[in-house]
């Protein structure tokens, strides 16, 4: 998420390797589990290895709860680059060839980037796959404290919004870092910025004309840095569509399912998951002329992030096969919907989002079921 950007590699790499060779399969990344120092700051995570911590602290709410999970490859630093390869490998061998790696930037420093620069990036094998990066620019709680009940959405410990001055030294961060590279994802030969929190952006922006601005800003630079200018994709989360249209999105798609369908009621995953695909049509027509790239969402349950006690609304009962009908309505969607030029790119949450409930890395229970899923939608050749 291939390094020659001829007519028809420009898109990705799936469009050289996918099913039919010309999907795009690309899959969140959460990089929380390193030994980020910034963990310190809020006060969590002494162990060492990150969010593993919540994982293996987890435990059942109610009977039949399947809890704590259990990663087959163990709680693994995702900052070494021998773990990243493995990652890497398993990813493209079941149809997954794009990384969005969640990225992170508060009180003028960035966070939990060492998962990506030093894991992926230090990766021998990484140029089997691209990727890109989603600007994860919400605001903090204590929303990873397992040990606190009820989440404050007031009081935040940091603030995803930044200046004008600021966001300017964030592009030449990116530029510098990550666009140039060969692997780095690009639609019709852009490098494609995510923004997660739009309305955030807009905020620390002090309105949408000047986030506007700032997106212009983002193309020029990058053309003036000989990349062709940018390809500004937005998170379907909070997302007025004429403040879409005015800040100038190229595209949307959702980071989880969750955004659009509430878990509350603990709801079946097949139910949950086809009531909210409904809206892929919705944000088709809403965000127009910018294009939506579907969605599929492995699950929802965020209780290992809430002490023993605190049961938290969960989507029940996802499988590796309730999992591909969802893929498959997915890639139908795109088949449908995608217009010539634009790349065939659904969207995956996700690799990792292991206290989240919603992870294609192999488990003790599944092993590698979700990805043996996307593999028989797209690598259909490739499944015995």
């Amino acid at each position: 998420m291939a390094v020659a950007l001829g007519a028809t590699a420009m898109f990705g790499a799936a469009q050289a390797s996918g099913g039919s060779g010309s999907y795009d399969v690309a899959a969140f990344v959460w990089p929380a589990y390193h030994p980020e120092p910034r963990w310190a700051e809020l006060g969590i995570f002494k162990a060492g290895k990150g969010e593993w911590q919540n994982v293996w602290e987890a435990v059942p709410k109610w009977e039949g709860h399947r809890q704590p999970l259990k990663p087959l490859w163990g709680y693994e630093n995702e900052a070494d680059p021998k773990v990243a390869a493995k990652k890497i490998d398993a990813a493209v061998a079941h149809g997954v060839n794009v990384f969005i790696y969640d990225w992170y930037w508060y009180g003028g420093h960035p966070f939990l980037e060492d998962a990506l620069d030093k894991g992926f990036l230090g990766a021998p094998n990484n140029g089997k796959m691209k990727f890109f990066i989603m600007w994860a620019n919400h605001d903090v709680n204590n929303g990873w404290d397992n040990t606190v009940a009820e989440k404050s959405y007031t009081d935040f410990i940091w603030r995803g919004t930044v200046s004008m001055d600021e966001f300017r030294a964030l592009v030449s961060r990116w530029i510098n870092l990550y666009f140039k590279r060969p692997n780095y994802y690009r639609i019709q030969g852009k490098p494609v910025l995510m923004v997660y929190d739009v309305p955030n952006f807009v905020k620390g922006l002090g309105g949408v004309e000047n986030a506007a601005e700032a997106v212009r800003y983002l193309r020029t630079a990058c053309a003036d840095a000989g990349l062709g200018g940018a390809h500004f994709m937005a998170c379907d989360y909070g997302l007025k569509p004429n403040v879409a249209k005015a800040v100038g999105i190229d595209s949307a798609t959702i980071y989880n399912l969750v955004h659009w369908a509430s878990p509350k009621g603990n709801p079946d995953y097949a139910v949950w998951a086809k009531a909210a695909a409904r809206r892929f049509d919705v944000a088709l027509n809403e965000l127009k002329p910018a294009a939506f790239f579907a969605h599929a969402s492995v699950g929802w349950d965020q209780n290992p992030r809430y002490p023993p006690g605190k049961a938290v609304p969960t989507v029940l009962n996802s499988t590796p096969a309730k999992f591909e009908v969802a893929l498959r309505r997915a890639k139908d969607w795109t088949d449908r919907n995608v217009p010539p030029g634009l790349p065939k790119l659904v969207t995956i949450n996700s690799w990792n989002e292991w206290t989240e409930g919603s992870y294609l890395e192999p488990d003790q229970h599944f092993g590698f079921g979700y990805l043996e899923a996307i593999r028989r939608v797209f690598l259909p050749e490739t499944t015995k």
